[in-house]
């Protein structure tokens, strides 16, 4: 698999790149626009003290007990301006120079992304800490479980930091080390002996995750003979699985898992959903017998949001608009679309399109409104008219990053995040077989 890591973009200046700055504006009425909360337009920090994902956040997603929990900012950090958080930034970028990378996720805001040394997807990002041991922090602006990766995949020297602790993932807490084991445990009762091949060579399962998890289930996929996939490779990753064993149980996103089946020609019927509240799932020991792929009951609240109505409303007021999602969204979002693709490809397609095209996008707020400032020539929206950033990704605000760095440069080296090697070293299996999976050569042509 190649891997491709966006150098920090160069945005122009005509069009405001910045989610804060649209939520500014619509809070402060000089915009018509509408946003998901006007929470959104305080710090962080005035959330990081509660339990729960932040504003923007479903009322669905209710956070794990337990989960991290950022500690009190410096009053200096939170009542700095933009422009002198920027600068406070800037300079400590020039002290550290070589001694820490910065990576951005597509998925933060323009405030925090321009500070960037490499911009991606969490595997892209993951692969960059790798390509600099010289750097001795790796400076993680993304989620949680994007800087356990990072912990797996950099040198043992290297400390990975993760600007503010309360950026989690609401998908990643949807599968839990406790219930995927049950999980295992239960189709065992059904399926027999989950480590014995049949006659053909192939296992009962294979268990195949996002990377959008958590280390300790990368962990526990590997000690079971399974595979990490993300979203650009996750067709390759299920052929992989299928060559292995009778069935896959794919967690914790059940959208990816489906549209990715689906286009693969596996039925509907044979891809029962797996509610870790229920017993067998909620499904029956012949549905699990009879499946190709079992689903666990997972999503992503960015890209729930997304509709059939909003494609027909594009289509409809945008004669010829090519629309693109992201294969987390909805099968039905999906099938309306013109297109399907992770996060690079949404950019990637944009950049080859070489005639003027109006593009409305299925994915995070944040990248749409880069993509649109970067590409003025094309007309680039969000398929959502409403303004409702990843609330977790919002959680890194420049005023973190500004102290995490000026923490570096004093010598301290604030919200580190290990992976004990009892786990690492499964979930760096789990990893390597992601690598050495290749497409076939007529899946590679399609």
């Amino acid at each position: 698999m190649s891997i491709t890591v966006v150098p920090t973009p160069t945005v122009p200046t005509s069009i405001d790149a910045s989610v804060d700055h649209a939520i500014r504006s619509i809070v402060s009425g000089a915009s018509t626009d509408a946003t998901c909360t006007t929470d959104l337009a305080a710090g962080p920090w005035d959330f990081d003290i509660r339990p729960g994902y932040g504003p923007g956040s479903s009322m669905g997603d209710v956070i794990p007990t337990g989960a991290p929990r950022q500690g009190e900012l410096p009053l200096a950090y939170r009542e700095a301006s933009e422009e002198e958080l920027d600068e406070r930034i800037r300079a400590a970028k020039r002290t550290l120079g070589d001694r820490a990378v910065i990576l951005g996720h597509f998925y933060q805001r323009e405030e925090v992304v321009r500070h960037a040394d490499y911009v991606g997807d969490s595997f892209q990002l993951a692969t960059a800490a790798k390509g600099r041991p010289d750097a001795e922090a790796i400076v993680f602006c993304g989620v949680h479980f994007m800087a356990e990766t990072a912990d797996l995949l950099s040198g043992p020297d290297q400390a990975v930091i993760l600007p503010n602790l309360a950026a989690g993932c609401s998908m990643a807490d949807m599968a839990d080390i406790d219930q995927v084991e049950d999980c295992w445990e239960q189709l065992a009762d059904v399926l027999g002996d989950l480590d014995t091949p049949d006659e053909s060579g192939r296992v009962p399962v294979v268990p195949v995750t996002y990377m959008n998890s958590s280390a300790a289930i990368k962990g526990f996929v590997g000690r079971h003979g399974g595979i990490v996939c993300t979203s650009s490779n996750a067709m390759t990753v299920l052929e992989w699985a299928f060559e292995r064993g009778r069935r896959v149980l794919f967690f914790p996103d059940q959208h990816l898992g489906r549209n990715t089946a689906k286009a693969m020609g596996v039925p509907l019927s044979q891809m029962p959903m797996w509610n870790p509240r229920r017993p067998l799932g909620g499904s029956t020991a012949s549905e699990l017998l009879d499946s190709r792929v079992i689903l666990w009951h997972g999503f992503c609240s960015v890209h729930r949001r997304f509709s059939v109505a909003q494609i027909d409303q594009a289509r409809a007021e945008h004669p010829g608009v090519r629309v693109i999602v992201h294969p987390e969204c909805p099968m039905e979002v999906v099938d309306a679309a013109d297109e399907a693709g992770s996060t690079d490809y949404i950019r990637r397609a944009i950049a080859a399109a070489t005639e003027p095209t109006t593009f409305a996008i299925g994915t995070e707020i944040n990248l749409v409104r880069r993509l649109a400032a970067q590409f003025p020539q094309h007309r680039i929206f969000c398929l959502d008219p409403v303004v409702c950033p990843c609330s977790t990704m919002y959680r890194i605000h420049p005023g973190y990053l500004a102290w995490v760095l000026e923490e570096l440069v004093a010598g301290r080296t604030p919200n580190r995040i290990t992976v004990s090697a009892d786990v690492a070293d499964p979930a760096r299996i789990a990893l390597e077989r992601m690598l050495a999976a290749r497409p076939p050569l007529a899946a590679s042509a399609r």
